[in-house]
């Protein structure tokens, strides 16, 4: 029998997507599991965009659409990115796509050739290197530091740049840390861009999902590198629209040509009914959901982190943005624990799901091998009930 894809072959799992499925699967069987593995919000899409799909599935808004995107969603993103992130495009520099993730991948395609450097740094989000991969790009990891919350110094970027660097991924507010990068360190990394004439793709799925009065900003946004800039975001984080499958991005209108032309042989057109569900989400005023959505995020950022503070010995990276936190295992590694080996984050994983029935997502997805994710976008309920069981799992851990 002929062989498969040796590039498939070699391509990492997802393993949130993994860690979940083992979750959902104990579940169906009737295990009491705590899955905190999912970046997913757990609250309702708002009604008002669900009316939207309904009329479009009574008006008989079901057959392909443009391309590129219904007309009037392209005009509301053009506005959104507008009056939200200082970033003036129009419709023929937008394309929707199936999701952010989908939004990231066409963005890649259409910038890089065999052999070319995507600078990823590490924590990084799971899919990043290994779409790169799929481009026929090499991903260059950089190891950020937890004393400057995992967030890429100017510094580190410029030393990671090469001739064959083509593009930079940036993610703020991070999946999987938490942080945000600050305006100023915002700008910091737009002058070595500027300087060395890369490109950057930024992820801004999380731009809303943010605490203690920090702000965020599209790097997009300043003007010297705008047409280096491809911004993705979408809709399923800020309005609870994971499985619809929407996402964008906005880029210099060759980009978006090429990335087009990828998704017409590809996907062809996102969902009818998703993007007139989009269009309300995005041209009406939403944002008293929005904001009752985070504060119950931030309420329950504040009870993970204060039942976390209890626990002796563990550190984690303090979250101002997105729901997830990122903790720091390493002191709990042991030899063995009930004649099972301890010694990496996934060993970690597997014992909270196996003796606590609690699923989360080890580092070394992450590019982090001595961490692991949480995510709090869950009901509080749930969350009670998961960080009474790690507080007994780290205590057992530290006893050894």
């Amino acid at each position: 029998m002929l062989p498969i894809s040796k590039k498939i072959a070699t391509l990492e799992e997802s393993q949130t997507q993994a860690f979940a499925a083992r979750a959902r699967k104990m579940r169906s069987e009737g295990i009491d599991v705590v899955s905190l593995t999912a970046g997913e919000p757990d609250f309702p899409t708002p009604q008002l965009i669900k009316d939207a799909a309904i009329r479009a599935i009574n008006d008989d808004f079901t057959k392909y659409t443009s391309n590129q995107g219904i007309p009037e969603l392209l005009h509301a993103i053009t506005h959104k990115f507008q009056n939200d992130n200082n970033l003036k495009f129009d419709t023929s520099q937008i394309l929707v796509s199936c999701g952010a993730k989908h939004s990231v991948y066409n963005a890649l395609q259409a910038l890089c050739d065999k052999g070319d450097e995507v600078i990823v740094p590490a924590p990084y989000w799971v899919s990043y290197p290994e779409m790169v991969k799929l481009v026929d790009a090499s991903p260059v990891i950089v190891q950020t530091s937890e004393e400057n919350h995992f967030k890429m110094t100017p510094a580190q970027l410029r030393r990671a740049i090469t001739k064959k660097t083509k593009a930079f991924i940036l993610c703020s507010p991070s999946n999987p840390t938490g942080a945000v990068y600050t305006p100023e360190e915002i700008f910091q990394l737009a002058e070595v861009v500027a300087k060395t004439g890369i490109y950057v793709v930024s992820d801004e799925i999380y731009e809303k999902i943010i605490y203690d009065g920090f702000q965020h900003v599209s790097i997009g946004s300043f003007e010297p590198i705008r047409d280096q800039v491809v911004t993705v975001n979408g809709v399923s984080k800020v309005f609870s629209m994971t499985g619809w499958r929407i996402g964008y991005m906005g880029a210099r209108k060759d980009i978006v040509q090429a990335a087009e032309k990828i998704q017409s042989q590809m996907t062809s057109n996102a969902s009818s009914i998703s993007q007139k569900a989009a269009l309300a989400a995005l041209t009406n005023d939403l944002s008293g959901e929005v904001q009752a959505m985070v504060r119950e995020f931030d309420r329950r950022r504040k009870y993970l982190l204060a039942e976390m503070n209890k626990v002796k010995g563990l550190k984690y990276i303090y979250p101002r943005g997105s729901f997830t936190l990122f903790v720091n295992i390493k002191p709990f590694l042991r030899a063995k624990l009930n004649a099972h080996p301890i010694l990496t984050s996934d060993d970690v994983v597997n014992y909270f799901l196996n003796e606590h029935n609690v699923a989360m997502v080890p580092g070394s997805s992450f590019g982090a091998p001595h961490w692991m994710r949480l995510s709090y976008a869950c009901s509080m309920e749930d969350l009670q009930k998961a960080t009474r069981r790690l507080t007994n799992g780290f205590a057992e851990l530290a006893r050894g």
